[in-house]
């Protein structure tokens, strides 16, 4: 976002308060020190003296800027508690202030509409569109103050009215200036800060001033601003928390059909095809068994789509011999799911891991080892132990466990706070190279499951392969590829490329007027 002309931070401050500047509209306000304590939000922290830039002593201003809330619900208490943590005295309108008032900080002063609205220039309206109405009478009282829309419409509200909410609320106040902010703050993000949500506030509005002013006091709250343009806007930023998981929807879709797929095709053979040929009753594998046997191949497909999208870049970048060519919008889209795409791949893994641990409580289970012991004892044989087979569950197991707690780092990073605090070449080995490591043992957990089952014949019911054999097309089809780029005659030329060189280009520098040099052309 392109920087704005706020004005000077008290750095020095724990928590940024706000005054009014002599050099600017009275409607303009500038952070100052201030810190509340909770039992006493009335009276700064520390001393009335604060450090000069020159090393000096100077006298801080007593006066505290006051906010207005009109409002008594949820959100409105909540505003109310972060304005007074943030070193704002605020005032509250309401309706009925002798009911309200235990609800709302006892720094905070409850009072009736008409009286709150006489002295904040800045007033927060926190009612629904249907009362906007009830505020006509205040007309007069609230005419040049800044009024902050932070309602939100329903849905069936979004779609039936054409104007937003704060250009509602523009036109039944024209000598008021309306700015939309706030909407896609919670009340639990509120009280609990920042830090425990969504940082950004999109703001909007039709008067410069009047924004910037709302810019600095998101700021002073601990929040991130972002400019949105003009009211026009404001419809759109409405919109924002009506969206059910908007990045989502595709990778949802991708492994719910990923998983009917997998079910589908282990149910005909586990359970359909020795009903039909053998006349055995498996149905009982339904609930546990046959998802078992699906999530992980879900899992592993998900995590190969998960890097397949940049084999693809990578052999497309190389094919044009350029990396400032758009992908097509195809790709575009799946590069920017792969997030989503792997966290559904952990889900799944998750998942699989736990109903792997209850396998042996099942009943079913208990059965069948029963009926084996029985067994063992009519062939009077005391000892069963098959070296290979005891190795090969070894082995499986070492690198299932291996593989998901690779995945299990790779989801935990993917967290925005544990990201922030990653720089970029942190996060790129985690994400990239571990999650490579990640694949190869998903593979290899893979292909010690098959085993050699994969060519014996018993295990092709109704002519069809065994369930990990198809899993294994597409990670090896990645695999394969990221070791060929490893090769330094593909990772030489695509290093370049995302470097900036071009196939049969040139880069041209002009320097300026009075150099030796008029151009200078450069071959990367």
């Amino acid at each position: 976002m392109e920087s704005l002309p706020l004005g000077p931070l008290v750095s020095r401050a724990p928590a940024p308060g706000w005054e009014k500047s002599p050099d600017m509209e009275d409607s303009t306000l500038h952070p100052q020190s201030a810190t509340r304590t909770s039992g006493e939000m009335d009276k700064p922290l520390i001393s009335h003296h604060l450090v000069d830039s020159d090393g000096s002593l100077a006298e801080a201003p007593r006066e505290v800027p006051k906010v207005g809330i009109l409002g008594s619900g949820d959100f409105a208490r909540s505003l109310a508690t972060r304005l007074v943590g943030s070193g704002f005295s605020v005032v509250v309108g309401s309706r009925n202030p002798k009911r309200t008032a235990g609800l709302f900080p006892s720094a905070a002063q409850v009072t009736l509409q008409e009286e709150a609205v006489g002295s904040p220039e800045v007033i927060f309206v926190a009612m629904f569109r249907e009362h906007y109405s009830t505020l006509c009478g205040l007309s007069d009282q609230l005419a040049g103050k800044i009024l902050v829309d932070v309602s939100n419409p329903t849905q069936q509200e979004h779609l039936r009215h054409h104007e937003s909410n704060a250009e509602y609320l523009a036109s039944l106040f024209p000598t008021c200036t309306v700015v939309k902010a706030f909407n896609v703050i919670s009340a639990w993000t509120l009280q609990a800060g920042p830090r425990d949500g969504n940082r950004q506030v999109p703001i909007c509005s039709d008067q410069p001033e009047a924004k910037r002013t709302v810019l600095e006091l998101a700021q002073a709250m601990g929040f991130t601003p972002v400019d949105m343009g003009s009211l026009a806007s404001a419809r759109e930023v409405e919109a924002m928390p009506l969206r059910l998981l908007p990045g989502w929807k595709v990778p949802a879709l991708l492994a719910l059909g990923l998983f009917v797929f997998f079910y589908t095709y282990n149910f005909i053979r586990d359970v359909l095809q020795p009903y039909l040929q053998e006349g055995k009753n498996k149905f009982y594998q339904l609930p546990v068994s046959v998802v078992n046997t699906t999530l992980p191949c879900v899992a592993y497909v998900l995590l190969s789509l998960v890097y397949l999208p940049g084999v693809v870049a990578a052999a497309l970048q190389l094919r044009r011999g350029t990396k400032y060519r758009r992908f097509p919008d195809w790709l575009d889209h799946w590069l920017q799911h792969r997030k989503q795409m792997g966290l559904l791949s952990f889900f799944c893994a998750a998942l699989h891991a736990l109903y792997s641990f209850c396998l042996p409580l099942r009943r079913s289970h208990r059965y069948e080892l029963v009926n084996q012991a029985v067994k063992q004892v009519l062939t009077n044989k005391s000892h069963l132990w098959i070296e290979e087979e005891v190795w090969r569950m070894e082995i499986y197991l070492s690198l299932g466990v291996l593989a998901l707690g690779t995945l299990s780092l790779l989801a935990v990073t993917s967290l925005p706070s544990i990201a922030n605090s990653l720089n970029w070449r942190e996060f790129s080995f985690v994400q990239s190279t571990l999650g490579f490591v990640g694949l190869v043992l998903s593979t290899l957990h893979t292909l010690t499951y098959g085993w050699t089952r994969a060519f014996e014949e018993s295990r092709y019911k109704f002519y069809l392969p065994p369930t990990f054999t198809l899993t294994l097309l597409v990670p090896c089809v990645v695999i394969l590829a990221k070791g060929l780029f490893l090769l330094p005659c593909f990772s030489r030329r695509l290093s370049k490329i995302r470097r900036g060189w071009e196939k049969d280009g040139a880069v041209k520098f002009t320097l300026p007027v009075g150099c030796a040099l008029a151009q200078k052309t450069s071959h990367v």
